[in-house]
């Protein structure tokens, strides 16, 4: 079982809550604030190829500011050293920066955990996080769950399990819910989910309350497994304890009310947003459309893209597929005709299976000349599909 004891508070923090997600590095905030790749030594390290060369010319520029403050820089030259498997060439230089002024700086040092981490080299992502006393840098809880957050890359149970019960008690570091929500998506991940829900158990036992990202993650994964009574029990019990669902949280309930071909469930679901103050996205309408359709209810997907038009949202790529090919399905070429011109014409092309419904429909319905229309921006797109795709098409007409 996996068990959380509880931990002792030395910096107690209510923004740990509000605030948590900042604690973990992510694609997001890496690639925010990057400095232009204009100076010589970025421009050398972008274009070098030779990975012995990369590395020598990164070791030379080991006190450069430019390139060790840029995090594009840093975070690509390690990729691309791990993409070649030259993990010691990784390690010399990780390990040299340790040493140097910045390695004092818990960030700098998050941003290594995580490197290591995404290099796959997790042990020397845990013995930074353990050595970060001897090179004078302070540990908290962001270091903590960077740690943790590189256990997940591989998920051990085991490993996250004797983390998570020695490490905050021997290094006076305070858990958030920003830990506990990292354990629960990887116990989620694995199919622990009895496990997943103890993990938020233990969260409140120890004083940390589960927020929106908790119940999120809880409850898609329960909805996946076809638990949905447990789903639909911890959507109630968030709304009891007061957590407010986020778009997200919708988005996974519409999911679920879709595909279990409730449409009309999920479209009142979409109408309830904007009570709440809640904006639908793209994602939102997608499902609903699509749950019309799969319910067989095609005229009531088309108010529903009416009606987003309405409110101001512009159909997306995303949004065209599902139409034209459910459309097409539902044997309303007209529509999915008109529709699939305007979005070629956008630069955005259906599948090969959608088109090939669509040319056949018009074909059947002796629209010849709309059919050869259509063909004739498939022959636009750019990349070009392969020839084979195109006189497979081609022997439609």
């Amino acid at each position: 079982m996996l068990s959380l004891r509880p931990i002792r508070r030395f910096c107690h923090s209510s923004s740990f809550i509000a605030t948590g997600s900042a604690h973990i590095p992510t694609e997001s905030n890496l690639s925010q604030g990057l400095k232009p790749l204009e100076e010589p030594a970025l421009v050398k390290l972008k274009s070098e190829r030779d990975p012995e060369k990369l590395f020598k010319l990164f070791k030379a520029n080991a006190t450069n500011q430019l390139v060790i403050e840029n995090r594009f820089a840093f975070e690509d030259t390690v990729s691309r050293l791990a993409g070649a498997r030259r993990f010691d060439f990784i390690e010399d230089l990780l390990e040299h920066q340790k040493t140097l002024r910045q390695g004092r700086r818990e960030g700098f040092i998050v941003r290594i955990i995580m490197l290591y981490g995404k290099a796959g080299m997790t042990k020397h992502a845990l013995d930074t996080f353990y050595d970060m006393d001897s090179y004078g840098c302070k540990r908290t809880v962001k270091s903590f769950n960077a740690t943790l957050k590189v256990l997940t890359l591989k998920p051990d149970l085991h490993a996250i399990q004797d983390f998570l019960r020695d490490v905050p008690s021997k290094y006076g570091v305070e858990i958030d819910a920003v830990s506990f929500n990292i354990v629960i998506k990887s116990a989620c991940e694995m199919g622990f989910l009895d496990r997943a829900y103890l993990a938020m158990m233990e969260m409140e036992k120890s004083g940390v309350k589960p927020d929106v990202v908790t119940y999120t993650t809880l409850i898609s994964a329960f909805y996946k497994h076809d638990m949905y009574v447990i789903g639909n029990g911890l959507w109630n019990l968030m709304v009891l304890k007061g957590c407010r669902p986020n778009l997200t949280t919708f988005n996974v309930r519409i999911q679920f009310l879709v595909n279990r071909r409730r449409a009309w469930d999920a479209n009142d679901l979409l109408m309830l947003m904007p009570k709440l103050q809640m904006e639908p996205d793209s994602v939102t309408y997608n499902m609903v459309i699509k749950g019309f359709f799969l319910a067989g209810f095609p005229e009531m997907a088309e108010r529903v893209y009416t009606a987003m038009h309405g409110q101001g949202y512009k159909p997306n790529e995303k949004i065209y597929q599902t139409m034209i090919h459910y459309l097409c399905k539902a044997k309303k070429f007209d529509l999915a005709y008109t529709m699939c011109k305007d979005c070629m014409r956008k630069k955005w092309y259906p599948n090969l299976d959608t088109v090939g419904m669509l040319l056949n429909g018009l074909v059947q319905k002796g629209q010849l000349d709309q059919a050869k229309l259509i063909m004739a921006l498939i022959h636009k797109r750019v990349p070009p599909f392969r020839k084979e795709q195109l006189v497979s098409l081609k022997s439609i007409l």
